[in-house]
C-alpha cells in the first residue's frame, strides 16, 4: 500500500468495509497478509464486536466459507457541518450510513457559545432518538467551512462566520457534548466521507469539490486526505485562472463560478429585460435564494437558467481540470448544498471537459459523480474522520 500505511486491524476493516460481505481467504489474497495473521486479526475484530460472521456462505466447489461483514452498530460518531446559514447535526454508523439526521438555524448571527450549547442539546436528541449504546459512540467530528487550525481546533478565517475566528471550537464542543472532537474543513471532511461511504470505488486519486457560499476540495490518496502543511490544502475558490471564454483575470474561481456570481448576473440580465421564469424576490438582496431560482429554472429548461449555470460549471471545470492534471486524478465527486439542485448539469458539464482536456486521458479516465448525500456530505464526512481515526488509522 502506498502513501499512509494502515494497521493490520485498519486494513482488514477497510477491505471487508469496501466488499461488505467477504470471506477470509479472500482477505488473505487481497490484502497480502496471510492466513494466520487474518485468522488473529479476524478473531480479535469479532470478539471486539467489529465484525460478524453472516449466515451467507460462499460456495466455491469444496467447504462453503464463511461471509464476514461489518457490524454497522458497533460503532457510531456524530458529524457537525458548521455553517452560517444552516447547520447539519448526524449520527452515523460504521458503514458510514445515517442513523438519525437534523438540521437547524445557522451560526450566523448568535454568539459561537450559544451555537455550541445549542448543537449540544441537538445531538442529545438525535443519540435519544437513535437508542444507540453509550459505549458504541467513539466521538464527534466538526466540518467548518474557512481556514481552520486543525491542531488548536479553531476556525482562523471564515468569511461567512467572522465571529467563529480564533474561538476554541473543538474545546468549546467537546465540553458541551462530553465528546472527543476532531475538526477539519468541510472539503477535506465531505471527501474522507466519500471514501468511506464507497462512494468512490476503487480509485487512488479523489477529489471532492464541495461547493456551499464558497468552493473548496478535499483530496483523497490512497485512502488519506491530503491536507498540506497545514491542514488547509484545496483552496480552489480563491484561484484565478484565465482558461474559460470570457474569464475576468481579476476575478477567482469563487467570484466567477460560486452561488454570488450566478446571483449578480441573474439580477445583471433580469435589469436588461431578459425573459424568463426565474422570479427576482421582492425583498433585500439574498444570493443563495437567488442562487437556488436560477438552478431550479435550468432544471426545468428554462434558457437563461441553463445558461447561467452552464456559464458557472465552465468556470468551476477550469479549477477542476487543473487539480486532475496536477494530481492525476481517477475520481472526481461534487458534493455541498450549491449541488443539491443543478448537480446534474455541473456533473455533465465536468465529464465532458474531463473527456476532452485531461492530460493522461491516454492513460485512464476520470469519474464524475455526484455526492449520493449532496446536501448532508461535510456532516456525514465529518463524522466518518472519526470513524477512520478510530477504526482503521493511517499513519
Amino acid at each position: 500500500m502506498r502513501g499512509a500505511v494502515a494497521t493490520t486491524r485498519g486494513l482488514v476493516l477497510d477491505v471487508v468495509r469496501m466488499r461488505r460481505a467477504i470471506s477470509r481467504v479472500e482477505l488473505a489474497e487481497i490484502t497480502g497478509l496471510t492466513q494466520a495473521t487474518i485468522s488473529t486479526t479476524v478473531r480479535s475484530l469479532l470478539e471486539d464486536g467489529l465484525l460478524s460472521e453472516s449466515g451467507a456462505r460462499e460456495f466455491t466447489g469444496g467447504k462453503p466459507r464463511v461471509m464476514l461483514e461489518l457490524n454497522p452498530r458497533s460503532r457510531c460518531a456524530v458529524g457537525v457541518a458548521l455553517g452560517a446559514d444552516w447547520i447539519v447535526i448526524t449520527v452515523v454508523d460504521a458503514t458510514g450510513s445515517i442513523v438519525a439526521r437534523t438540521r437547524v438555524r445557522g451560526a450566523r448571527e448568535e454568539a459561537p457559545t450559544a451555537v455550541v450549547a445549542r448543537i449540544a442539546a441537538h445531538v442529545d436528541g438525535l443519540l435519544v432518538a437513535s437508542g444507540l449504546p453509550s459505549e458504541a459512540l467513539i466521538g464527534l467530528g466538526l466540518a467548518a467551512p474557512g481556514v481552520v487550525n486543525i491542531e488548536a481546533g479553531t476556525i482562523l478565517e471564515s468569511r461567512s462566520m467572522s465571529h467563529w475566528h480564533d474561538f476554541p471550537s473543538r474545546e468549546a464542543l467537546a465540553q458541551a457534548t462530553g465528546l472527543d472532537v476532531v475538526i477539519d474543513n468541510n472539503a477535506a471532511a465531505a471527501a474522507i466521507g466519500e471514501f468511506w461511504g464507497g462512494g468512490i470505488g476503487a480509485a487512488t486519486a479523489h477529489c471532492t469539490i464541495f461547493m456551499g457560499a464558497s468552493i473548496g476540495a478535499g483530496i483523497v490518496l490512497n485512502g488519506s486526505v491530503y491536507r498540506g502543511a497545514s491542514g488547509n490544502a484545496g483552496a480552489v475558490g480563491p484561484l484565478r485562472l484565465g482558461g474559460a471564454a470570457g474569464w475576468n483575470p481579476l476575478a477567482t474561481v469563487e467570484e466567477q463560478a460560486g452561488p454570488r456570481a450566478v446571483a449578480a448576473r441573474v439580477r445583471a440580465a433580469i435589469a436588461r429585460g431578459r425573459t424568463t421564469v426565474i422570479d427576482r424576490p421582492e425583498s433585500a438582496e439574498n444570493p443563495f435564494a437567488d442562487f437556488a431560482a436560477v438552478a431550479t429554472a435550468a432544471i426545468h429548461g428554462d434558457p437563461l437558467g441553463v445558461s447561467l449555470i452552464e456559464e458557472s460549471a465552465e468556470y468551476l471545470v477550469d479549477a477542476v481540470l487543473l487539480l486532475a492534471n496536477v494530481l492525476d486524478l481517477d475520481s472526481v465527486v461534487l458534493a455541498g448544498p450549491s449541488f443539491s439542485i443543478a448537480g446534474s448539469i455541473y456533473q455533465d458539464v465536468v465529464s465532458r471537459r474531463l473527456a476532452a482536456d485531461f492530460y493522461a486521458k491516454a492513460r485512464h479516465g476520470v469519474t464524475v459523480r455526484l455526492s449520493a448525500q449532496i446536501s448532508d456530505a461535510a456532516a456525514i464526512g465529518s463524522a466518518a474522520l472519526v470513524l477512520q481515526r478510530e477504526l482503521a488509522p493511517r499513519s
